[in-house]
């Protein structure tokens, strides 16, 4: 790489953070202001002057971003760079206590548990103390043991359980395995107390940078200060205290004070120049942070000067909400030539995205959901669909066995194996190994025999289940298929699904499942019920003219199926605002913009306590509407339904901080359309029907 492709690539503070590569440095790095082509130019710029690849450690959040800047300093350098060390804080932790195994006891071929593992070892920790996994809420517990390992708790609450957490510490030696947490805190714990071999790594690693650095936890950061505690150590951290957003997993965005005490000769470096969106937008986001306290002053600019205003729309309700985002979507794709995939839309919660799912599934808009589960892909919802493609299709092996034990029948393993075994050899399928079954145990009974399929081993109450699951799918066949009359009317889909919800008792499902908590079972019962709501809405639309079982299943296919993890391509993004960072799109839509929401309940409970919970909120809406490059729309809600009840809803406070000359007040959109734009309607419909 030469001096005139920097000069021609990099504005000036980009260049100098580039080239500053002796002693500390500290970048800040506003949103948009191309943090990542910054890192990457840095390490190349580096590997050109001499610096040896195993000299430079880059640290970063995710496996994804690191893989994205390996592969980008390739490109730069042309090199296969096979001894750079581009990593996330727990690959590299994972590195070092396998470097170190056997000074650390344990053997080379040591396991990470993952939450899975976890869990499992301490139910079984908890029967070695003798007390009852059942009446313990174990993903609440394993939290609870994350937060005392990583010193974001004390043993003042949960006390009963630190005899738990020693045999749970003491399993994972003998088990020759560490957790999550331990690829963080054995390696700090080895630094701390060996001189030595902590010396061994600061000579290895002459350059440090870290990437997110207003997302490192005090774990991280001591870890960093420790490999670049000399005097003149070359420690380049790259972040942006405006965008911390994740103090509820530990990140302390306070780490860039404490860089500031630690390294008070660093050079400081501002990256403001955004590349990303128009000056409309950049404005907004900075008269909302702003309002921020013991913030690093800087202020977002754009050589863009152009750029539509804000458009605020108060719906009536959440509905209505969903209703206008899929119907601007619409708009916007004929006639302003954007792609489904130009789109995000964002949410506080990702249980405010299933009246917009709604909207989007009733407008043929295919979209994906990042930052948590789809309201298709719930288990809940999951279940009853697969109840429903079972009674459409009983050749559907999939649907079928999740389905066969749930709610739980007594029909075990043993006999799932044998069924699937005898579709195997027959090549059938289930439905139909099942269907023989039945039979040859009917024949065979009524002769006074052993039936085909049994032997001593078999259970007569599974054989019983069996059955009875049989004749209940073949009724509710009949019932939704040929539609049965009831008083005298045909029964409605919406009305048959009711039913079988009531008759697989589903809601005592839930409750058994969940034990002590019948907040969480009540919660996902509500989820069924809405999606009953929504067949309900479909059935009474009256452009409907077919409102059966079959229609509803193919409207619902393309989302309720597993997408791959880069099938983005002709899709909206459905998000949490979490999710988002790091993204970016060329119209945004921020749903939800309430009191209550923006900023959530809980942080302004928790303001009285802790200042920063406000303060982080508007942080998190700073996020959300930096991701907009051209257009930004927000919604606020006059009414939103909670459960059963509709509450009025305040706007976001955040709302009044964005200065009033940026934003519009929306209008409703002409219904009406030119040749050409409908034209262009009908092309995208037949795209999307083939």
């Amino acid at each position: 790489m030469s001096k005139i492709n920097i000069e021609t690539q990099l504005n000036e503070p980009q260049m100098q953070a580039v080239r500053t590569v002796e002693g500390p440095v500290l970048i800040i790095a506003g949103a948009g202001s191309g943090k990542t082509r910054v890192i990457t130019y840095r390490i190349a710029y580096m590997l050109e002057k001499g610096i040896p690849q195993s000299a430079i450690l880059a640290l970063t959040f995710t496996n994804k971003a690191a893989r994205e800047m390996e592969v980008r300093v390739k490109q730069l350098t042309g090199k296969k760079l096979q001894s750079l060390s581009i990593s996330t804080f727990h690959s590299f932790g994972l590195k070092v206590i396998r470097d170190e195994a056997e000074f650390l006891g344990y053997r080379k071929n040591f396991s990470v548990y993952d939450e899975t593992d976890k869990i499992s070892l301490i139910k079984e920790s908890l029967r070695e103390c003798r007390l009852n996994s059942a009446k313990v809420d174990l993903y609440a517990l394993s939290q609870f043991f994350s937060r005392i390992k990583t010193g974001l708790t004390q043993w003042t609450e949960n006390a009963d359980m630190k005899p738990v957490y020693e045999e749970y510490q003491q399993a994972l030696k003998i088990y020759n395995a560490v957790d999550f947490d331990d690829l963080l805190t054995i390696p700090l714990e080895l630094f701390e107390k060996n001189a030595d071999i902590l010396q061994k790594y600061r000579k290895k690693y002459h350059y440090i940078l870290v990437d997110e650095f207003q997302d490192t936890s005090v774990i991280q950061y001591k870890l960093m200060r420790l490999l670049a505690s000399d005097k003149n150590a070359n420690i380049c951290v790259v972040g942006d205290d405006d965008q911390s957003i994740y103090s509820w997993r530990g990140a302390n965005y306070e780490n860039i004070l404490l860089f500031e005490n630690d390294f008070p000769h660093r050079a400081e470096i501002k990256l403001e120049q955004n590349y990303r969106s128009t000056s409309t937008i950049l404005d907004a986001a900075n008269g909302v942070i702003s309002h921020n306290t013991g913030r690093k002053g800087k202020n977002l600019w754009s050589q863009d000067k152009s750029g539509k205003p804000i458009e605020l729309f108060y719906p009536e309700n959440e509905t209505a909400e969903a209703d206008f985002i899929a119907d601007q979507i619409r708009h916007l794709t004929i006639t302003e030539d954007y792609k489904y995939h130009d789109f995000g839309v964002l949410t506080r919660t990702n249980s405010l995205a299933r009246n917009i799912e709604e909207a989007f599934l009733a407008g043929n808009i295919p979209y994906r959901v990042s930052g948590g589960t789809s309201f298709f892909q719930r288990k809940e919802i999951k279940d009853i669909i697969s109840y429903l493609r079972v009674i459409s299709n009983t050749n559907d092996d999939v649907s079928l066995l999740r389905i066969i034990n749930t709610p739980r029948r007594g029909i075990g393993k043993t006999t799932i194996a044998s069924l699937n075994e005898h579709a195997r050899k027959n090549h059938t399928n289930i439905w139909d190994a099942l269907a023989r079954r039945n039979y040859a145990r009917n024949y065979a009974h009524s002769h006074g025999q052993q039936g085909l399929f049994e032997d001593q081993r078999s259970d007569h109450k599974a054989m019983t289940e069996l059955e009875e699951f049989s004749v209940m799918i073949e009724n509710f066949r009949t019932l939704m298929l040929e539609r049965q009359p009831k008083d005298g009317k045909p029964w409605k889909l919406s009305q048959c699904v009711r039913a079988l919800v009531d008759n697989i008792d589903y809601w005592s499902y839930l409750v058994l499942e969940h034990g002590k908590d019948e907040k969480k079972a009540r919660w996902k019962y509500t989820n069924i019920e809405y999606f009953i709501r929504m067949i309900v809405n479909w059935e009474n639309d009256p452009d409907n003219l077919d409102a059966g079982l079959y229609p509803w299943l193919n409207r619902i296919s393309l989302i309720t199926r597993d997408d791959g993890e880069d099938d983005n391509e002709g899709k909206v993004n459905l998000s949490t605002i979490h999710a988002a960072k790091g993204l970016e799109f060329p119209v945004v839509f921020i749903a939800g913009a309430e009191k209550g929401l923006i900023p959530h309940e809980k942080s302004i409970v928790e303001d009285d306590d802790d200042a920063g919970s406000i303060e982080e909120e508007r942080r998190l809406f700073y996020v959300a509407i930096t991701r907009a490059r051209e257009k930004l729309y927000i919604t606020s809600c006059r009414q939103r339904r909670r459960l059963q009840t509709a509450s009025e809803c305040s706007p976001s406070p955040f709302l009044e901080e964005i200065p009033q000359a940026l934003i519009k007040y929306h209008e409703k959109e002409p219904d009406t359309v030119d040749d050409a734009q409908a034209d262009k309607f009908m092309a995208q419909m037949k795209a999307v029907f083939g």
